[in-house]
């Protein structure tokens, strides 16, 4: 018995040992802080999107969307399953995105000691990549063929970056990725307002 609580003493000791580490607090304070806020820009685009759509508390939202399910965010899902914007895949990765934004928020604390058993960088690039795909379907579907003059036929879809896919690209490098990254961002503002005619 004694031999156990020393290794868990150990084990304790270990652990915040690790997270009092100033640079290991910032950087898991950090990760999680970005974490959750790309979360909510990815939440927000399924939500927001659609309500702007079928303008919000109509009857035709209410009944094409709301009704698909009792949980909002789930209806809005499925609102766009239907649409062929995305796939059950999308929304299976989607309960994983949201199980771990659900973790950090609820269990900061544990994540800083202990760590979680989530695989951060592939969640990451599975946010991206899901707002990506709501946002293109978006653009192809509505923007183009509302004004199909205003862009080229041959446009190459993979070259299409939405304000929402770039602010949640941008904070995830500025935040997470090396200061090359940082950097590169910081210097076209600052170069492009230094070259603003006045």
């Amino acid at each position: 018995m004694k031999n156990e609580e020393i290794d868990m003493d150990a084990k304790i000791e270990k652990s915040w040992e690790k997270c009092l580490h100033p640079d290991i607090l910032r950087t898991n304070l950090v990760v999680a802080s970005i974490y959750i806020t790309a979360y909510e820009l990815l939440e927000d685009r399924i939500i927001d999107k659609i309500q702007e759509f079928f303008t919000y508390s109509s009857p035709e939202y209410e009944t094409k969307v709301l009704s698909l399910h009792k949980k909002r965010l789930k209806a809005h899902l499925l609102w766009l399953k239907d649409m062929k914007a995305i796939d059950e895949t999308d929304i299976q990765k989607f309960k994983e995105i949201k199980k771990c934004r659900n973790t950090l928020t609820h269990e900061m604390l544990k994540f800083i000691i202990e760590g979680i058993n989530y695989d951060l960088t592939k969640l990451f690039s599975e946010m991206i990549e899901l707002i990506r795909k709501i946002e293109l379907w978006w653009f192809k579907s509505f923007e183009m063929e509302t004004n199909p003059e205003v862009y080229p036929k041959n446009l190459d879809l993979n070259e299409v970056v939405t304000g929402p896919m770039l602010a949640l690209q941008m904070t995830i490098d500025v935040a997470l990725g090396p200061n090359e990254e940082a950097e590169k961002y910081y210097e076209y503002v600052t170069k492009n307002r230094d070259n603003r005619t006045p």
